[in-house]
């Protein structure tokens, strides 16, 4: 009978390592129920806590907004945290097509208004204090390339200069931007409305329709190179707006009136240029001021380990991850390996700064490759899944929330490592250093799974995705820290 029952057992056990060696160790709440994960009893299921090495740096990578994204505008002046953002807008709006005439008498016309309009699709920050922009002219000999997507961390000689103001200084409330817009032209919401000098009105009214600068797309960006739209940062924002180009909320209106010929009642009319989305070039710059923060304490470009860690979304930085026992588990059947990173509360502004900054909705968990000089997936459990793209679901990365610690609402980011842990304690596949980062548009270097990871293929990760560019930041705990330690949890089964 002992016989018996020994060679039953050793046959179960060979039956479970065949299933999880074939990759079916995902076995997680997330996909199949928390029944089916078996429960840690101290002697069939256990489980250990890895110690994981963390340490922050500067990210070079180059991130880019392109035109279907919404763009950020603004000023943070006063995030302890992570310092000072500066975001920029440069942009084209031009006739829908050429030749291009403005309709109406143009002996009788009379100007009215040049108003810019923009899309305006939520912020990032204190709403409570208004923005102060300023639109000036996009300078001729620094013209927009529309095939170019100029990345958004450009230092501070940025290749777009301006010349002189359009118009006065724009006091924005935040609060109200949401409100209707109703008149004989408009019935929106969500509208960021400029006036501009009527001196600009009566050159693209008046000036430019009597030369040639509306006969083709070559002519008018001759004469005129496009917008700048900056923030005058003495009045201390503290929050960015998000702005789309491409939507039809946004564009440029000439308001005018005119009397037909022969008669007397005039004519009041409107004409649009617009942002065309093959034919207009734009640019978002966004540049990060973190001098006398406390992220600037903690950026390093050695290897030093530290308690908390940083990550603020493109352009940002990333955080360096290393799980050096990894290398070094015996064999073994893993149930579930799951890399739990929290949020260190800033108590020191809760309910204040802590509620505005809010963390990015997305990090991205990958392994960094120096001979591509790029991102790779995580081998195994980042999988693409055809016509739905990657699994972030299940893998990790999205925002969620728990309450540990006395607080009621910490954010929490868990990637699900399963099949990677199982590759190296079973083939003695690599152990990575591991990167963190909170892209809003990246690349990265795919490879599926194991059998078939052979050939990388480059894949693109957007912003319906990832995160809106400069918006969200999050601190937090490293691999040393008291309360809020990042770890690598492993249940598992002996062998």
């Amino acid at each position: 009978m002992h016989s018996l029952f020994t060679l039953r057992r050793i046959l179960f056990s060979g039956f479970v390592l065949i299933i999880f060696s074939a990759g079916c160790t995902r076995i997680s709440s997330t996909e199949i129920g928390a029944g089916l994960l078996a429960s840690v009893d101290g002697v069939n299921t256990l489980d250990t806590v890895l110690e994981v090495i963390t340490d922050n740096f500067d990210d070079p990578d180059s991130a880019r907004v392109y035109k279907s994204d919404l763009h950020s505008l603004g000023v943070i002046t006063n995030d302890p945290l992570f310092g000072k953002t500066t975001a920029s807008m440069y942009f084209e709006m031009k006739p829908i097509t050429y030749p291009f005439f403005i309709q109406g008498n143009k002996d009788s016309m009379v100007i009215d208004s040049a108003v810019l309009i923009l899309s305006y699709r939520g912020f990032y920050g204190d709403s409570t204090i208004p923005l102060t922009l300023r639109v000036n002219e996009i300078d001729k000999t620094t013209p927009l390339d529309i095939y170019t997507n100029y990345p958004s961390n450009y230092p501070a000689a940025f290749p777009i200069k301006t010349a002189g103001s359009m118009g006065p200084a724009k006091s924005i409330d935040i609060r109200r931007l949401g409100d209707s817009v109703n008149n004989r032209y408009e019935n929106a919401k969500n509208q960021i409305r400029i006036r501009l000098d009527n001196s600009v009105a009566k050159r693209f009214l008046k000036d430019y329709d009597s030369t040639n600068a509306y006969a083709s797309d070559s002519a008018f960006r001759s004469y005129f190179a496009g917008f700048a739209l900056n923030i005058d940062q003495a009045g201390g924002a503290n929050a960015l707006l998000k702005v789309s180009l491409v939507d039809s909320n946004t564009k440029f209106a000439l308001y005018y009136s005119s009397s037909s010929t022969g008669a007397t009642v005039r004519d009041t009319a409107v004409t649009y240029l617009v942002f065309g989305s093959s034919t207009s070039g734009d640019a978002n710059q966004i540049i990060r001021n973190r001098a006398g923060s406390e992220i600037s304490k903690h950026l390093t470009t050695t290897s030093k380990p530290d308690s908390l860690v940083y990550v603020q979304a493109s352009p940002g930085n990333y955080v360096r991850i290393r799980i050096p026992g990894l290398q070094n588990l015996s064999n073994r059947i893993i149930h579930r390996a799951e890399l739990i990173t929290e949020q260190v509360p800033d108590d020191a502004n809760l309910g204040t700064i802590e509620q505005q900054m809010l963390p990015p909705r997305y990090l991205l968990l990958s392994r960094f490759d120096s001979a591509l000089n790029a991102k790779r997936n995580i081998p195994n459990d980042y999988i693409l899944i055809s016509g739905q793209g990657p699994n972030v679901a299940s893998f990790g990365g999205y925002i969620a929330y728990k309450a540990i610690n006395g607080y009621d609402k910490v954010t929490s980011y868990t990637f699900d490592l399963t099949r990677y842990t199982q590759g190296i304690v079973t083939r003695k596949d690599s152990a990575f250093a591991l990167r963190l980062t909170a892209p809003a548009n990246d690349s990265i270097y795919y490879t599926q799974p194991y059998p078939l990871n052979l050939t990388p293929q480059v894949q693109y990760l957007g912003t319906s995705i990832g995160n809106d560019a400069a918006n969200g930041r999050v601190r937090l705990g490293g691999g040393t820290h008291s309360r809020f330690r990042m770890r690598l949890r492993v249940i598992f089964s002996r062998i």
